[in-house]
Formats: structure tokens, C-alpha cells, sequence
């Protein structure tokens, strides 16, 4: 055998060998796939990295999105709304804080409104160590956050019913109402304001902590779900009578002089009336408080009432009829002013008092059928009714006209053709409180 013969033969043996050597196998197989599980373990560590980054540039970007929008909210912060966002951006940067960019903020329009969210966008650019090793170039990580805000909005309304729950206000049959000033009910129920279609009320705000039912006349003026809603006189006590330990005063009518010069009239002064008050001839108020305690307080005969700088305070269950049922008769009732409370035990709170025609006690609880106003287009009654236990049921053929009437009652019912209009601007009605600011993330 040659010996080119003899080297084939044994390289065909040592070939033989090799391939029947499991040991060989193992290693040729460890060999070729160690760069695929070295790679894929690089490639996993550093998307894992990636994966933190995007994480905590989003969540810097959120909370640059609400802090600039909470800013936006306010008018008393608005223009700094960009350094707010940044604030809040560099606040929540910790891993990605050395190769962050800036963050951009912009104004944005949402839903149809103008410049109402704020869009936040950031990037963060850095060297991986695999993938970097590979691309010969830094990974980059971009986020985007978007936050629409709604300011807050400041209520005020003349006809306020403050029961927390139920049907706070109800206007039916063919009543009429004008109250420009503005409408407003506690009650965060459904139908908290019902307004039914055959009724009128023609009004600038309808506000309410749950849901009206109106006709489409009233619904552009509508706010629902308006958790701020207040009755700000909760905390004020009513005033009592600083003589009330003494005997009740009394109403009587006297009549003075003879034939066609004869004349009926009563002149109550201001005091502590058990039993109420029956309005029975021509009547003449002095200025100062009346408390009513127990019964009724009647005006609505077919007599003139005057009562100039007068309150009126409802307690023991005490009832109010309001108006005159004849069409002669004349009511003109103004409340005390500001002044009137000066050198009393009240005087503190003298600002507040001023402008209440009718203070009920809370804990006065009227029997049914509660309080009711009737009257006609005579009467001039202004100042504030303010009911916080007793219902106020306007009914009939009630023409109710003044300057500036406001009743704010635990519920108010507006019923049968009962005509009612105040003409009580808004910047003078009653404070219902206010909604807080609306902020949230949108995208």
C-alpha cells in the first residue's frame, strides 16, 4: 500500500471516529450556538433597560401633563403653567434624569373646546450595552402625555332649594317664571330640577349637584353633577327678640275717627308674637324683628300690608302665607339693612342679616301645607326668603313681581298658573358656592 493510500485510510478512520464521538458533537453544538445565547441574552438585558426608561419618561410626562394643566385651571397661575410642567417633570426623573431632554409643552385643543389640554413630550437618548455594541449608536426612548383641563366655575342663583336629596325644585301646570339670576338645587338626585314642558322658565343658569329634566328651551343653560353647590347661610343663627322674656305682643286693628273719615288700621311693632300673626285691616309695620312663634304668619288678606326694613323670624312650627287673594290690596315689605343691626347683639354679623326678609328656623318644621305665597301684580316684596326647613309652594293665580325676590327654601313648587318674576341682578343673588377645577389625563 502506498503511502498516499495508507494517509486516505486513516483519515477515512479518523472521520469515522469523530462522527460516532458524542463528546465531539456536544462541543461543535456549544460552539456554534454560544453567539446566538449570548446575544439573546444582551438583547434581553437591554430591553429590560429600555422598559425602565420608557416607564419613568411616561410617568415624568404624565405628571409634567397634570401639573401644567392644574396650573391652567387657575387664573391666578396660568401663565406659568411651563415652569410648573417642568417642575413636575424633573421631580419624578431619577434613572433617566443625566440623558433626558427638556420636555416640550404645548397648548392643545380637545373635544371640541379651545386650548383646553396641555401635550408634554420627551425623549431620553442613551448607549446600550449590546445593542449599542452592535448599531454603533445610543437607543432612544420618546413619550408623549396629554392632560385637559376645565376651570372652575363660581354659582350664584336667586331661587334655591337646598334639600339634599328628592326634587329640590318643581315648576308644572302653566306656571310662568322669570329669573334671569338663576336657579339652583342641592339635591344630588336624579330630577333634583324638574321643569315640565306646558311651564316657562326663562333663565341664565340652571346649576345642580345631580340631574334636571327641562324642556329643550332651558337645556343650554343646564349644569349637572356640580358637587361645590353650598347654602351659605347654614352656619348663620336667626336673630330672636332681645325682649323676649317679656309678655307676647299682639295684633289688633284700632279705628279712629267717624263716618267717611273713619279709618281701620293696625301697627304692630317688633317683638315675640305667639300664635302668629293675622293680617285683618290695613297694616303698618315698624322697623325691627318679628318673631313669630307658633302659627301663622298671614299677609295674604285683602288688606295693604307696609313694612319697611322688616324681618320676619319663623320658629315652633310657624307658617308663612304670603300675598294678597284680593285684587286692591298692596304688599311692600323691604328688609333691614346692614345699619339697622348696629348696637344690637348682632352687629357682628350685620352684613350677613342685611337683605333677609323671612329668616326660618331649622328647626321650625311647618306642618303641612308648609308655606305658601299667592299675591298679585301689586305686591312689591324684596329681600330673602330663606326657608331651610319648610317647604315654599307658589300656587293659583300667584302674580309675583319684584326688584329683587330670592327665595332659598328646602324645596320650592311652582304650580297651577302662578306667574313669578324677580328681576334681581345676578351680581346681587345668593352665592351657591362652586365647582372645582376638572383635570384629568386624556391621552
Amino acid at each position: 500500500m502506498s503511502g498516499v493510500a495508507g494517509m486516505r485510510l486513516k483519515t477515512c478512520k479518523w472521520l469515522k471516529a469523530l462522527a460516532s464521538d458524542k463528546g465531539g458533537n456536544m462541543a461543535m453544538i456549544v460552539a456554534f450556538g454560544m453567539p446566538a445565547l449570548i446575544g439573546s441574552a444582551g438583547l434581553a438585558v437591554d430591553v429590560s433597560q429600555w422598559y425602565v426608561w420608557k416607564r419613568e419618561l411616561q410617568h415624568s410626562a404624565d405628571q409634567a401633563a397634570l401639573g401644567a394643566a392644574w396650573a391652567l385651571a387657575s387664573p391666578a397661575s396660568s401663565a406659568n403653567y411651563k415652569a410648573r410642567a417642568l417642575q413636575e417633570f424633573n421631580a419624578n426623573q431619577a434613572i433617566t434624569a443625566g440623558f433626558a431632554s427638556t420636555p416640550t409643552v404645548n397648548l392643545a385643543s380637545y373635544t371640541g373646546g379651545t386650548d383646553n389640554s396641555v401635550i408634554v413630550t420627551a425623549s431620553a437618548s442613551k448607549r446600550l450595552p449590546f445593542s449599542g455594541f452592535l448599531m454603533g449608536s445610543p437607543a432612544t426612548v420618546t413619550v408623549r402625555s396629554q392632560a385637559s383641563f376645565a376651570a372652575g366655575k363660581k354659582y350664584s342663583a336667586c331661587l334655591i332649594a337646598i334639600s339634599k336629596t328628592g326634587t329640590g325644585i318643581d315648576v308644572g301646570g302653566n306656571a310662568n317664571v322669570k329669573a334671569q339670576c338663576g336657579l339652583a338645587a342641592l339635591s344630588c338626585d336624579s330630577d333634583a330640577v324638574q321643569i315640565d314642558g306646558s311651564a316657562t322658565v326663562r333663565t341664565d343658569s340652571i346649576a345642580t349637584c345631580g340631574t334636571a329634566s327641562v324642556p329643550d328651551a332651558n337645556k343650554g343653560v343646564v349644569t349637572e353633577h356640580v358637587h361645590g353647590l353650598e347654602d351659605v347661610y347654614d352656619d348663620l343663627p336667626p336673630p330672636d327678640d332681645e325682649d323676649k322674656d317679656k309678655s307676647s305682643e299682639t295684633y289688633s286693628c284700632n279705628t279712629t275717627g267717624t263716618g267717611n273719615n273713619k279709618t281701620t288700621i293696625a301697627t304692630p311693632v317688633p317683638g315675640t308674637y305667639k300664635g302668629g300673626i293675622v293680617v285683618k285691616c290695613t297694616t303698618v309695620l315698624h322697623s325691627g324683628i318679628y318673631v313669630i312663634d307658633g302659627g301663622v304668619l298671614d299677609l295674604s288678606a285683602n288688606y295693604n300690608v307696609t313694612g319697611t326694613n322688616v324681618m320676619f323670624v319663623l320658629k315652633h312650627g310657624a307658617r308663612l302665607k304670603l300675598g294678597g287673594e284680593g285684587n286692591n290690596n298692596k304688599i311692600t315689605l323691604t328688609p333691614m339693612e346692614a345699619s339697622d343691626f348696629y348696637g344690637t347683639p348682632y352687629a357682628a354679623q350685620a352684613d350677613r342679616y342685611a337683605g333677609i326678609l323671612i329668616f326660618e328656623d331649622r328647626d321650625n318644621n311647618p306642618p303641612q301645607p308648609g308655606h305658601q305665597m299667592t299675591g298679585n301684580s301689586n305686591s312689591l316684596i324684596e329681600g330673602l326668603i330663606y326657608l331651610p326647613s319648610g317647604e315654599m309652594s307658589i300656587l293659583g293665580t300667584a302674580d309675583v313681581a319684584a326688584q329683587c325676590l330670592q327665595i332659598s327654601a328646602y324645596k320650592i313648587h311652582v304650580k297651577g298658573n302662578a306667574s313669578l318674576e324677580t328681576l334681581c341682578p345676578t351680581a346681587d343673588s345668593t352665592s351657591v358656592g362652586a365647582s372645582g377645577a376638572v383635570v384629568k389625563l386624556v391621552a
